[in-house]
């Protein structure tokens, strides 16, 4: 997948400023603020940032941090991972492949009689859309 790259002033012109903030800068928006856990059924979370398909909703559960949780991405080639030890832990970031748009982060703490991975990802980076 090519990389889409844009200059920080295209990224402001598109994202709100909480976007912007989560997605190009790497932060974290506030727990038990995204809307995520109102989605049910079949439907794909997109990328906020360059519209690629990360998540299923299929793979979401509540792991009851505050932030929208997934078993894994939709595919491999969907997000890539990045050894993270910004302030002061050791984590393993999770990006878009396609854009680099910061998500979030995955543990190994999620369910066991998946893949007992946890992407802990920022609800805000995400754009919801049900299958039709």
């Amino acid at each position: 997948m090519a990389k889409l790259e844009k200059t920080p002033a295209q990224w402001r012109e598109q994202l709100t400023a909480e976007q912007y903030r989560v997605t190009r800068e790497k932060g974290t928006e506030r727990p038990f603020t995204s809307d995520c856990d109102a989605h049910s059924g079949q439907g794909l979370y997109h990328c906020v940032c360059c519209d690629a398909p990360l998540f299923e909703n299929e793979h979401k559960f509540n792991a009851g941090c505050g932030w929208p949780s997934f078993d894994r991405p939709l595919g491999r080639q969907s997000v890539e991972e990045h050894f993270d030890t910004s302030h002061g832990m050791r984590r393993t970031e999770v990006v878009c492949a396609r854009c680099d748009a910061h998500l979030g982060h995955v543990f190994p703490d999620g369910p066991p009689d998946t893949t007992g991975l946890r992407y802990c990802i920022n609800g805000v980076a995400l754009d919801y859309r049900p299958d039709e």
